[in-house]
């Protein structure tokens, strides 16, 4: 019988912090750079940490992907989405022509965009896709049980799911990526996210649960009940990773959770886009606490638990724009601002160098 919960627990054990002395050699070498001390706010704070996740005093983000986890979700049973299913499926064929807003905005940072099924409930045929190579099939089941009358999937498929996201960044970060975005797709995936949320922040419902894709207040109050009954059937063990993924979470979220997981493994930064990215960076938070030093919040979404949830993680967003589309969409914008931390680190003179008298 597979053991998906053994493998995952031998690759967590692998995983180790950055190196603080690099932060330091990286803050050493910002206060020679030919500004006023730390004239670039926050930039120095990107620079400086790459610097100590990639080991090195030239960090690069030249190669980077978004992966788009995909997946779909029995919660939608019960009212909670403006949208019907099906849009889920025709959302991947939109990714895949490069026609949805995660890739126009990935074509402007030079990002390729990879797309995951997951748990699509529909039937996804490569065989005809436009770039088809970009797609990945880990299809766990079609789309997570109703979590409002038991768990959403069960501990081996939580498991499964993780190591999923896993393996699908690790071959991606084996050909030289530098960067990694996170993204999510399907119908109905704010509201196991806000269960997420909710189940381990500690965090009320009214403050933790939006409007997704834009539910009226009947399908607000629906939603929050939803979730509500979750909960009390389900509860989930707000220090176990597995449990509330499994009970409360989405395939989706549990691939985004292994994106992250890959990212610490082999010591690359993974920029995390919104709200369901954000479910899946608290499962692995709870899987291995120092997943968090390779995390970047790309920015925070207009969902309103969002915040509450990076404030759980400690992380402050790259960006407050009001989005809340998903995809990847704000973790991509984010990049461009990375990288251009990263070149101001690399590329700007010293005072020595530019010959300019430093502070006396």
């Amino acid at each position: 019988m597979e053991n998906h919960e053994k493998e995952l627990s031998a690759i967590l054990q692998t995983i180790t912090a950055p190196d603080a002395a690099w932060e330091e050699k990286a803050k050493e070498r910002t206060s020679q750079l030919v500004m006023p001390p730390r004239a670039l706010g926050r930039l120095h704070e990107f620079s400086e940490r790459l610097c100590a996740i990639q080991g090195t005093l030239k960090p690069s983000l030249a190669k980077k992907a978004v992966v788009v986890m995909a997946g779909d979700h029995g919660v939608v049973e019960e009212g909670v989405s403006a949208f019907p299913q099906a849009v889920t499926v025709a959302m991947v064929h939109t990714f895949l022509a490069g026609g949805a807003g995660i890739n126009a905005i990935a074509r402007s940072v030079g990002a390729d965009v990879f797309v995951v099924d997951m748990g699509v409930a529909g039937a996804l045929d490569p065989s005809g896709m436009p770039n088809r190579e970009k797609f990945i099939s880990r299809k766990i089941a079609p789309g997570t049980a109703n979590f409002t009358k038991g768990p959403a999937m069960g501990r081996e498929q939580a498991a499964k799911a993780v190591l999923a996201g896993y393996g699908t960044a690790s071959a991606l970060f084996d050909k030289g990526l530098d960067v990694l975005g996170t993204g999510d797709m399907g119908i109905g995936n704010t509201t196991p996210s806000a269960a997420v949320g909710a189940a381990v922040t500690g965090e009320g419902l009214d403050g933790m649960v939006g409007r997704g894709t834009g539910v009226d207040d009947k399908g607000l109050a629906r939603k929050k009940d939803a979730i509500r009954r979750a909960l009390e059937v389900n509860r989930p063990d707000p220090e176990d990773g597995l449990d509330v993924l499994s009970k409360a979470g989405g395939f989706e979220i549990g691939g985004i959770a292994g994106l992250i997981l890959a990212a610490a493994a082999r010591k690359r930064p993974v920029v995390v886009d919104g709200f369901i990215s954000t479910a899946g960076a608290l499962i692995a938070a709870l899987l291995c606490p120092v997943a968090k030093d390779y995390m970047f919040a790309g920015h925070e979404s207009e969902e309103p638990g969002h915040r509450l949830m990076l404030s759980h993680l400690g992380l402050v967003p790259v960006l407050r724009l009001g989005m809340r589309l998903g995809e990847g969409t704000g973790g991509a914008l984010a990049m461009g601002v990375l990288e251009g931390a990263v070149r101001m680190f690399t590329e700007m003179m010293t005072f020595a160098e530019a010959a300019v008298p430093g502070k006396e």
